[in-house]
């Protein structure tokens, strides 16, 4: 019979539209149907050979769990859900996060959808859509804020989630960082070890709780080696190339505080750092040097005397995938909180390989 008819044409039950079932599987293995869900459930009083069994069965017939079905058996949706704004695709960042948190997820029942919102708009709005239609079993996000409006509202309503940065709000969180402040004093120091002593930082958006930790790193740093702040006028990470190339222009020109070295708080911006400084005359490893933390390792193949310290993000993504699903599990926030230190060796050529 054809899968039209319910079966395929080895006479397998399949649903309506062709798609393998429990009853498929039964029918392979010849288990019966409660037997083979609870395999798939890892249930303990399932023999070992009889899981692997229905798993393998599972897997060459292409099985899936029907998604609604879950949700009317058990009020969950397996589904995570990654919200990310629409501007922070540079340079194939989320790609590796999102790799990180599918690699994860694959030895879970979670599949992750990805939720854009625009920076524009109201970061609470996507999260407050996904609780309130219920759309998703957890949510991670980043761009964290000291006093966060989504952690408070994830918070109150008992909804599993997991940051990519830290608050200051007194509400405990699953989160993964990465150590900006450590970040920025290896940066400085790094610079200093150089010779450098007039030094620039170009930092992320100053609501954001991560420019707070890189800004407190770098300015620590200046006035333990007595150095010098050069501040930088109006630009952020966040800013346009051509915004940071104006600014940076505008630095190169003046004759008497004048960078001779820039500490960046992303690579996006450090490319448009160097090539404005470029274009008036200044050689970078010459004239001026440049500290970056860099998720793919292209700064150094850019320009090899560029300071790289390595941030993970393949491993952030991981990490809190892992935050999250634990938290649904039950697991105290407390335990699920990771600060990651940058790698503190620094290879030939200016890249931190760690």
């Amino acid at each position: 019979m054809s899968a039209v008819d319910g079966r395929d044409g080895a006479g397998a039950p399949r649903d309506a539209a062709g798609r393998p079932t429990l009853k498929t599987i039964a029918y392979m293995t010849g288990l019966g149907v409660t037997t083979v869900s609870r395999a798939l459930h890892d249930a303990p009083d399932i023999g070992q050979a009889t899981k692997e069994r229905v798993r393998l069965v599972a897997n060459q017939i292409g099985y899936r769990p029907n998604r609604a079905g879950v949700r009317l058996r058990t009020g969950k949706t397996n589904v995570i859900s990654l919200i990310l704004s629409v501007e922070t695709e540079v340079l194939g960042l989320t790609s590796h996060l999102v790799h990180g948190i599918s690699e994860y997820l694959a030895g879970s029942p979670y599949h992750l959808i990805v939720t854009p919102y625009s920076l524009q708009n109201d970061p609470l709005d996507p999260v407050r859509y996904i609780v309130e239609t219920a759309s998703a079993d957890g949510v991670i996000f980043s761009r964290t804020e000291p006093q966060d409006a989504r952690v408070r509202y994830l918070h109150e309503r008992g909804f599993p989630f997991a940051t990519h940065g830290r608050t200051d709000m007194g509400v405990a969180h699953p989160f993964f960082d990465f150590d900006n402040e450590r970040y920025a004093e290896m940066a400085v120091e790094r610079l200093a070890a150089r010779g450098r002593r007039r030094l620039a930082l170009l930092r992320p958006p100053g609501a954001l709780t991560f420019a707070h930790h890189m800004s407190m790193g770098f300015e620590r740093a200046i006035d333990r080696l007595d150095l010098i702040d050069i501040p930088m006028r109006d630009v952020t990470t966040d800013s346009s190339h051509e915004a940071i190339e104006a600014e940076v222009a505008r630095m190169m020109r003046s004759s008497r505080r004048r960078p001779d070295g820039f500490v960046c708080g992303s690579a996006n911006s450090a490319i448009a750092v160097i090539g404005a400084a470029e274009a008036e005359g200044f050689e970078v490893g010459r004239d001026f040097d440049l500290a970056v933390k860099d998720s793919f390792r292209i700064m150094q193949k850019f320009r090899r005397e560029t300071i790289v310290i390595h941030e993970n993000f393949r491993a952030a993504g991981n990490a809190l995938a892992e935050a999250v699903v634990r938290t649904i599990e039950g697991v105290p926030p407390e335990r699920l909180q990771r600060l990651e230190e940058p790698p503190g060796d620094i290879a030939p050529g200016g890249s931190d390989e760690g």
